[in-house]
Parts: C-alpha cells; sequence; structure tokens
C-alpha cells in the first residue's frame, strides 16, 4: 500500500500524507527497533480488562482485528482494549481528540446470493427452494480507542465515562484451569504430531512434524502453549494446507516472513484461547522484522492475512453470520 492522494473536498486541499496504515508500519518499526514485542500480551496483567472489543455493543473484534489492535495499542500507549467508531460515538455525544488517529479494523459482511445455471437460471435444491452461495467480505472500518474520545458537553463526559467503568466491570474471566484445558484441547487436535524430546521448538516442512522441548522444560503451561501455537501456525503453510513459502533459510527474508506469520498467528490464537502470549523473542528476530516492515503495509498485511488464515486452520474460523 503507497501514499494515496486524497480527493481533494470543497475547499480543502488534498492530503498527499502517510496513510493510517504506513503510520501503523512505521510505528511498529520503530518499536521492534527499540527491542519491544508490541504483539506479546501477558493474559495475568491485561486478561482482566478483557479482548479488544466495541465499547457499546460489547462485540469482539475477529478475524486479523486483535493483532491491528493490539499493535495500535502498543504504538500509541493505549491500556485499555475498548473501541468505538466515530458515527457511533457521534450518536452518543462523544468525538475524537483533536489530532488523534484511528486505527482501521476490517468489519465482516456477509453476502449471499441465488446460484444460476449456464443460462442464469435459479439453480434449486431437492425441496426445490433456490440455492443460495454465501460468502464473507471486509469492510474497512476506522475505530478509535477510548482514550481518544471526549464528551462535548460535561454530561456526556460522564456518561463516557460510567459506559467505559461499565465495559470494564462486565468482563468474566475464565478460570485459569477452563482457559488452559481449553488450550491443550484445541492445539491437542491439530494433526500434525508433535515429538516432546529436546531443546528446542521447530517445525520440519519435509517431514511434517512438529518438536517441542519436554513439558518440564517449560516455566509456564501458557508459555508451552504460545510455543506450540507458533510450530502450529508454521506447520499450517505447508504444501498439502495453505501452501506458505516455507524454504527460506535462516537469515533470509522468506525466513523472517514466515516467522512474522507464526509470531501473529500464535498471538491470535493465544488471544483466541484467552492465554498469554508473552514469551521471549531473541532481539535478532524483532530486527529481521523491522527489516521487513520497512517495505511498507504491503508486507504487514499479507503476513496478517496469512496469520488469520492460519488461526482458522487451527483453532476453525470465528466469522459467523452473526458476526456479520
Amino acid at each position: 500500500m503507497t501514499t494515496t492522494t486524497a480527493k481533494a473536498r470543497k475547499g480543502r486541499k488534498p492530503y498527499d500524507g502517510p496513510t493510517a496504515e504506513e503510520k501503523l508500519c512505521s510505528a511498529l518499526v520503530e518499536l521492534l527497533e527499540k527491542g519491544v514485542n508490541p504483539w506479546r500480551r501477558d493474559w495475568s496483567q491485561l486478561g482482566q480488562q478483557g479482548q479488544h472489543r466495541n465499547l457499546l455493543t460489547g462485540a469482539a473484534y475477529r478475524g486479523s482485528n486483535p493483532a491491528v489492535l493490539e499493535m495500535w495499542s502498543a504504538c500509541r500507549g493505549f491500556s485499555l482494549p475498548l473501541w468505538l467508531g466515530s458515527a457511533q460515538a457521534k450518536g452518543e455525544g462523544w468525538f475524537p481528540r483533536k489530532g488523534s488517529s484511528g486505527c482501521y479494523v476490517l468489519r465482516p459482511q456477509l453476502n449471499k446470493r441465488e446460484q444460476q445455471d449456464e443460462t442464469g437460471k435459479p439453480v434449486n435444491g431437492p425441496d426445490g427452494q433456490p440455492l443460495i452461495s454465501a460468502w464473507v467480505s471486509f469492510k474497512p472500518v476506522c475505530v478509535f480507542n477510548v482514550a481518544d474520545l471526549v464528551g462535548s458537553t460535561p454530561e456526556a463526559q460522564q456518561a463516557l465515562e460510567a459506559r467505559i467503568a461499565q465495559a470494564l466491570g462486565s468482563v468474566v474471566v475464565r478460570p485459569e484451569p477452563e482457559r488452559l484445558a481449553a488450550a491443550e484441547a484445541v492445539l491437542g487436535a491439530w494433526p500434525v504430531p508433535t515429538t516432546w524430546a529436546g531443546d528446542r521448538a521447530c517445525y520440519s516442512p519435509a517431514a511434517d512434524a512438529i518438536t517441542m522441548p519436554s513439558r518440564a522444560q517449560f516455566a509456564t503451561a501458557e508459555g508451552l502453549y504460545a510455543t506450540w501455537a507458533h510450530e502450529q501456525a508454521h506447520s499450517t503453510g505447508h504444501s498439502s494446507r495453505l501452501g506458505r513459502d516455507l524454504s527460506g533459510s535462516h537469515g533470509s527474508e522468506a525466513y523472517a516472513r514466515e516467522e512474522l506469520v507464526a509470531e501473529l498467528a500464535a498471538f491470535l490464537i493465544c488471544n483466541r484461547l484467552q492465554i498469554s502470549s508473552s514469551t521471549e523473542n531473541h532481539a535478532a528476530y524483532l530486527g529481521c522484522w523491522a527489516r521487513v516492515l520497512k517495505a511498507g503495509p504491503r508486507v504487514l498485511f499479507k503476513a496478517l492475512g496469512d496469520a488469520s488464515k492460519a488461526t482458522a486452520a487451527i483453532c476453525g474460523p470465528d466469522v459467523t453470520e452473526d458476526d456479520a
């Protein structure tokens, strides 16, 4: 994605600065070069606040959106996972602060149409009713973190603060044993075999097999599952599954891109499972990702798309008709 010149509105000069996506990518590169991993969440600290969600509806963001919002939060220093579109905010008398920037997420939209044959006639099913094709498309929508919203009046500001308190107070945290059991069930069901031996975690495309250190070597169960999710994400790229390029040698751009996909997928998987994704990364990895992302937002959003597909392969799709 390159910088685009917005169409000049009446009485306004055309905007020719960086896009929101370019700003996000530049901020990520800066964080990575400082040794900060912007998609590492410690659920014990942040889980009490819940997942990234809409302030008014309480609906959690799906697909790759949690990773995008986590990055934006890291870049802007936001601490609350509560967001709202400008139109929704305006309806409540709340507005973005002057100079604030929104984050673009992808809102799922369910599309339907009747199936047709080669002549354009409807195709009917066994029950005589027309067969319907359905698919999900995504529309970019700008949302603002609640830290960037202010009330237009003292009463509106008070209502905003009350709504934030209500949203945070309504979070129901599943007990840790329940969350860990769910993680074991989901990751344990992945068909790629895992051997628990040695002292390093890796995925072999040639053998289509995962090797993990023995469970006793992990300091926490969540660290084990986050590492396992990372290796399983690599395995989704096998030619028999999603078919990503897994041929890159260590230190190559292809290798760094695949590691970025697995890192983002591990975050999304852990977010779905409500467990910590805060395992350690060697500084060299962060530097490699920074170099890759300097190519621009296309690389980042391609990695996010691949990570979202990997997550759906392992955990199942999370966009349903209700979400759309």
